[in-house]
């Protein structure tokens, strides 16, 4: 009877937890754009790399978070970043809020999961207006939405 009892309050928290979780995230913007690459970890990142580059943008640094670890002596799953951007683009973000500052340059995570599918990640322009309380920036963040889809699909493709 306990069991029946306890059983039955954790289902319905459960549903409960579902029904508020499913409720919150009509609220909350998609935070992490991923979209998988149809190369390796490394051509999608030498890819990007390139894309990056040709339209203008600077490329600050790429990491190599698989090599850093075997370093340590760890081991990781292919995991590259690379941190990018246009002080033409990230300027009027940071004057409209300055706090994106946190964020910016921006940031692509190229990674591949233990299937061996190979992602591309990014922070979507819509978390970081929300995270930041950005107003009257719409057009610079549409901008910068479009360039990231723009490069982010580019380097995925075959």
């Amino acid at each position: 009877m306990k069991f029946r009892l306890l059983l039955g309050l954790l289902l319905a928290t459960a549903g409960f937890v579902a029904v508020s979780h499913a409720d919150s995230s009509e609220t909350k913007p998609e935070t992490l754009m991923t979209i998988q690459s149809a190369s390796s970890v490394e051509e999608t990142a030498n890819k990007l790399n390139t894309i990056i580059e040709s339209k203008g943008l600077t490329v600050f640094t790429r990491i190599n978070h698989a090599e850093n670890a075997a370093k340590a002596g760890l081991e990781l799953r292919p995991t590259e970043l690379i941190i990018f951007g246009n002080p033409k683009v990230g300027t009027p973000l940071m004057q409209c809020a300055q706090t994106i500052a946190i964020d910016l340059p921006q940031k692509m995570l190229i990674w591949q999961d233990e299937a061996k599918k190979v992602w591309i990640s990014y922070n979507t322009p819509d978390y970081l207006k929300q995270r930041h309380n950005i107003e009257g920036c719409d057009e610079v963040l549409e901008k910068v939405k479009n360039v990231l889809g723009g490069l982010s699909k580019a380097a995925a493709s075959k």
